[in-house]
């Protein structure tokens, strides 16, 4: 008899397969038998470009930041990001403050 995983929501052991997806009786869950993947750990830009220490990029929106009046103007150009342990995250400075930006915000 073939074993299949515990229910990722609630945890029941009774799952039982329909075609290519698991089903859960308890709570109703469906999914794909396969496993996740693992999320990327390289850092990207908007646009899918790989990002370095040290790379230039470009804001693509008007970014208002938190606890201050100041707004980052789109088509700022940051200069010398630094990476962070979040790949989603960049350190760097403009006007000299300094700021973590979501890479999904930048484009290099």
């Amino acid at each position: 008899m073939t074993e299949f995983p515990e229910c990722p929501v609630c945890g029941a052991d009774s799952v039982y397969t329909d075609g290519s997806s698991l089903i859960c009786p308890i709570c109703g869950h469906e999914w794909s038998g396969e496993p996740s993947p693992e999320p990327d750990s390289v850092p990207r830009d908007s646009n899918g470009t790989e990002l370095r220490d040290g790379d230039a990029v470009t804001v693509i929106k008007d970014l208002k930041v938190k606890g201050s009046s100041m707004v980052i103007k789109r088509g700022t150009r940051v200069k010398s990001i630094r990476l962070t342990d979040d790949p989603d995250q960049v350190d760097c400075r403009i006007d000299s403050s300094g700021i973590v930006l979501k890479t999904c915000f930048l484009r290099k």
